[in-house]
């Protein structure tokens, strides 16, 4: 008989060893953009690699309607994955373009072929993260490069 572990492994080791600190920090969903490509397609960078400690990159990228977005590609340094908040998103899984709406996710492991796009006649909205972090401002610099 097989049976399941229920116990979880433990934390990784602790990376603050100080006293609790005021350290959270806001930021407002309503900020102007990071970067605008001509009003199809805006970047807010909520955390990159600095705010996070080179942990994670977590940006919001809002979509107008038909925007297209990046073709296939890959990332050979670091994981990404996709959420999608609002609308209809085509996302690439390596093979085939499958179309994600509200709470559809895609994760891509380093290496891994992926793509998104907003082909609809509606905009849409997705969460985006990077793991380990990268540099938010190195999207916009790199543009339209998408390899890296």
């Amino acid at each position: 008989m097989n049976r399941v572990s229920l116990v979880v492994p433990p934390y990784p080791p602790a990376r603050h060893h100080g006293d609790p600190e005021v350290s959270a920090w806001l930021k407002r969903g309503d900020d102007s953009p990071d970067h605008d490509s001509f009003g199809l397609v805006q970047y807010r960078y909520l955390a990159d690699q600095t705010d996070t400690g080179g942990d994670y990159g977590l940006y919001r990228v809002d979509l107008a309607a038909g925007a297209g977005g990046p073709g296939p590609h890959f990332h050979r340094a670091m994981s990404e994955a996709f959420f999608v908040l609002s609308g209809t998103i085509e996302l690439y899984d390596g093979t085939d373009w499958k179309t994600g709406g509200p709470q559809d996710f895609l994760y891509v492991p380093p290496g891994g072929i992926h793509g998104f796009r907003n082909v609809a006649d509606e905009p849409a909205s997705i969460l985006m993260i990077f793991a380990p972090g990268r540099p938010g401002s190195t999207i916009s610099k790199g543009w339209p490069r998408w390899v890296s």
